[in-house]
């Protein structure tokens, strides 16, 4: 089963709403399992770099199936940095992006910029666990 437009807008939606108990403003990308960009959305006065950030964090995410956190210390590895240059230099291996796994496959991630790592993730993690 592939994560639909239905699904991926509650992802985002999910959130965008924590980030509001957060009291940050952030940008939000849900993208399928191969990366490519479903869902985008940016609070009102969220920084411009945050467009980015969650846009690549949620392309490692779903690319290798774990949080962007969890990639951070492989980033410089030979492997990461070959596989990172041949998808095009778009992924960012950092803190705020979760995998969205059902049945056990990668269907996507949810990647938010804007906070701090840490809020970033929380964040994703609260719209991946609506599904």
């Amino acid at each position: 089963m592939a994560l639909t437009l239905e699904e991926a807008n509650r992802v985002a939606e999910g959130a965008l709403a924590k980030a509001v108990d957060l009291n940050i403003k952030v940008s939000v990308a849900v993208c399928d399992g191969g990366g490519r960009l479903l869902v985008f959305q940016r609070m009102d006065n969220a920084i411009w770099a945050g467009v980015y950030g969650c846009q690549g964090k949620a392309i490692a995410s779903a690319s290798f199936g774990m949080a962007s956190g969890d990639l951070t210390e492989r980033a410089d590895h030979p492997t990461f940095r070959g596989i990172a240059a041949a998808e095009g230099g778009h992924m960012i291996f950092g803190r705020g992006a979760v995998p969205i796994v059902r049945g056990g496959t990668v269907e996507g991630a949810c990647g938010v910029g804007g906070g701090s790592g840490e809020e970033d993730e929380i964040c994703a993690r609260a719209g991946a666990d609506l599904l």
